[in-house]
């Protein structure tokens, strides 16, 4: 099958598609993750406590309506271009700077890990305002009406530079999460058959995706826990009245999860993530690699 290099204008509108393709299907998971996550303790004062995946989807649904499980949809969706054309886009540029320096001309699984891990950070540049605006809609106390009534808020409150709360943990939240997929993809891939069809490649791709999907899920939850609290803009109250962030940079956030909450939390939301992104990295995968194949079609004509 063909592989001629495409432009990055192809790999970034593939990349594009493939995320929104997964958003659209995956999103009512996303919700449910930032519910589990946002809960300290056994849950918030006042407020609903979630004992699972479909307990939190019913509890959402009856309380407060199916739209819920979309809210704040809009900024991810916003995001979801951006974002998914600079993980796929940036990752096939690392992989070729990597190798360069390396000096060879075959993809390994420590430059697959490498340029994955640096995607991620680069993508972490690009998101951390949307995935703010995402996770103050879904809290479940939000009061905000929209995603730019929180941007205004954010903003008029404590500057423009709020609005990238959280850089820090979305760096190494993204880093883990895409050296685990885009590596274990390569490992799978070299495990797997050679795709002598369309078909077979698809199979592939969705086979290998999950598993990269599932891995990276595994290796970024705790990091994940964190930017959560800290995007949510939890606070706490200093002996001398001083109201300060609970949650500020990301190791320091781990120690204090674990030690308040035990290591169980800092995998909260472990289930309803890794059920959108086990499967959702597959449905990436077949997308991006999908459109790419058009667009070499297009480009070159067909084998």
């Amino acid at each position: 099958m063909s592989e001629q290099p495409l432009p990055f204008m192809y790999q970034f509108i593939s990349g594009a598609v493939a995320g929104v393709s997964e958003l659209l299907v995956m999103y009512p998971l996303d919700v449910v993750k930032t519910r589990m996550q946002l809960q300290i303790g056994s849950g918030v004062a006042g407020g609903p406590v979630y004992n699972g995946v479909i307990d939190c989807l019913g509890q959402i649904v009856k309380r407060e309506g199916f739209s819920r499980l979309y809210k704040g949809i809009s900024s991810p969706m916003l995001m979801e271009a951006p974002k998914r054309a600079t993980k796929f886009a940036c990752n096939d540029a690392y992989q070729k700077l990597f190798k360069r320096l390396a000096g060879v001309d075959k993809m390994n699984q420590q430059i697959s890990i490498m340029s994955g891990s640096m995607a991620g950070v680069t993508e972490a540049c690009v998101i951390v305002p949307f995935e703010l605006v995402k996770i103050r809609l879904q809290d479940v106390n939000s009061k905000y009406n929209g995603p730019l009534e929180v941007v205004f808020k954010i903003v008029k409150q404590n500057g423009i530079l709020s609005l990238y709360n959280g850089l820090e943990s979305t760096m190494w939240r993204n880093a883990f999460w895409n050296g685990g997929y885009f590596g274990v993809i390569f490992q799978v891939r070299a495990l797997l058959p050679e795709a002598k069809s369309n078909s077979e490649k698809t199979r592939n791709d969705l086979i290998a995706g999950t598993i990269g999907g599932t891995v990276g899920t595994m290796l970024n939850t705790p990091f994940d826990v964190v930017k959560s609290r800290i995007q949510s803009g939890t606070t706490t109250t200093l002996a001398d009245g001083t109201v300060i962030p609970k949650y500020n940079w990301t190791w320091p956030s781990l120690m204090k999860v674990y030690s308040e909450e035990g290591f169980r939390a800092l995998y909260k939301g472990f289930v309803p993530k890794i059920l959108r992104l086990g499967p959702g990295g597959g449905i990436m995968l077949v997308v991006f690699n999908g459109m790419m194949s058009f667009f070499r079609d297009m480009k070159y004509g067909k084998d």
